[in-house]
């Protein structure tokens, strides 16, 4: 299905920062004003300064951006402009026969790099334990809006928008007839709006996180939890685990969605601020069980942050939010399911959603008698103990091969 001519010859890319920009952001870092975090050892009100502190220090005077932009750039990248609007992403081609193209898509905040390590696995499966049967073609974007996908000349996008692009991008740019789709968290949404309007061009879809299209709606579009209260007759375990997932997740929709601008103009301005919105999100969504500091590599996070500052995307991904709101999705048909191209799943436990699962068996029953399944075709669906939010990056063994399975008999 990958081997198919291609229109024009893809120019390399490859980051190179003018030394200037780093310049400034030191010099930026190491005039940070840091505040008397009173009473906040245990991060009850956020990060806390003494988290932070040391973080910032080290971005300062330790982190070597120049060692990151090496590794990054040993990725095969192109940057193209669809409509207008730029493109950037990571294409590796497939080495076994009859390679699937599949395009995998991020969320908010983990642009491309959180996605990389699935890429050796899908395209070369036999060098990764795996049968070369099961090879893709692997396209890795940003996100419009996102880290090197920018700047961007419109200030209308959002999921079902972008969507447009990336059909465009696999079909036009690319070439492809047909083409996989594989993603989470806002990457989902993107994914999700693909397989409504584009079926007829889509082999198949493989999520991270259930979401339809359609997200953020309805009079409360800014509260995850639409008004509704613990039930007085929950289980200790279950408020826990209710009050664990608006502790996790409600802030930042509800600031994004009612104050976008106006959170942007600190964090565009402010390394350290923009540094503690982001690492807020990453230490707590990421696996509830698990050792953070092992499985976020100071060098890694601040990679991710550098990158935000450095092109400005903190705003134009925020962006993203609001204009779900403020730009509607329309549906293209009214056939069901609303996605209907076949679709699998990969959860893992160690997320906030859904409160209240312990097992396995206990999160495939939450999807499978939940509100969303109708909403897709289904034909693969499991979870995992190890992970938290950023499916891709905290548990690529697991996406992998469950998206392998999802696909095996699509070829």
């Amino acid at each position: 299905m990958s081997n198919v001519d291609k229109p024009t010859a893809l120019e390399p890319y490859k980051i190179d920062v003018p030394q200037d920009a780093l310049d400034d952001l030191k010099d930026r870092l190491r005039k940070t004003r840091f505040f008397d975090d009173l009473d906040n050892e245990e991060e009850y009100y956020g990060i806390s300064t003494a988290y932070l502190r040391p973080l910032v220090e080290y971005w300062a005077d330790g982190f070597d951006w120049r060692a990151q932009e090496t590794r990054l750039n040993s990725h095969n990248q192109h940057k193209v402009e669809v409509d207008g609007t730029p493109v950037h992403f990571v294409y590796e081609r497939g080495t076994g026969p009859n390679a699937i193209p599949l395009v995998v898509l991020h969320g908010w905040p983990w642009p491309g790099e959180f996605s990389y390590g699935l890429i050796g696995p899908l395209t070369d499966p036999a060098a990764h334990g795996g049968d070369p049967s099961d090879s893709f073609d692997v396209i890795v974007p940003d996100l419009p809006g996102f880290a090197w996908s920018t700047p961007v000349a419109r200030g209308d996008l959002n999921y079902w928008k972008i969507a447009d692009i990336i059909h465009e991008l696999m079909t036009e740019v690319l070439g492809y007839e047909k083409y996989a789709v594989a993603g989470s968290d806002y990457g989902a949404l993107v994914t999700s709006a693909l397989g409504h309007k584009y079926a007829d061009s889509i082999i198949g879809l493989h999520y991270g996180h259930d979401l339809p299209p359609g997200q953020f709606a309805g009079e409360r579009f800014w509260d995850l939890t639409d008004g509704a209260k613990i039930p007085e007759d929950a289980s200790p375990e279950l408020r826990a685990g209710l009050e664990n997932l608006v502790g996790t997740y409600v802030s930042h929709v509800a600031v994004h969605m009612l104050d976008a601008s106006t959170l942007t103009h600190g964090l565009n301005d402010s390394p350290i601020g923009m540094l503690a919105w982001l690492l807020r999100r990453w230490k707590k969504w990421s696996d509830k069980r698990g050792d953070f500091e092992a499985d976020f590599p100071r060098d890694f996070i601040l990679t991710q942050a550098t990158v935000f500052w450095l092109t400005q995307s903190i705003g134009s991904s925020i962006r993203m939010y609001r204009n779900a709101v403020r730009y509607p999705w329309v549906p293209s048909h009214n056939r069901e399911p609303v996605v209907e191209p076949p679709a699998g799943f990969t959860f893992l436990l160690g997320d906030a959603y859904p409160p209240g699962i312990d097992t396995v068996e206990e999160r495939i029953a939450a999807f499978e008698n939940g509100p969303t399944r109708s909403s897709f075709n289904v034909v693969n669906v499991n979870a995992h103990l190890k992970g938290g939010h950023f499916v891709h990056y905290e548990n690529p063994e697991a996406f992998t091969s469950d998206l392998r399975a999802t696909f095996r008999a699509l070829r």
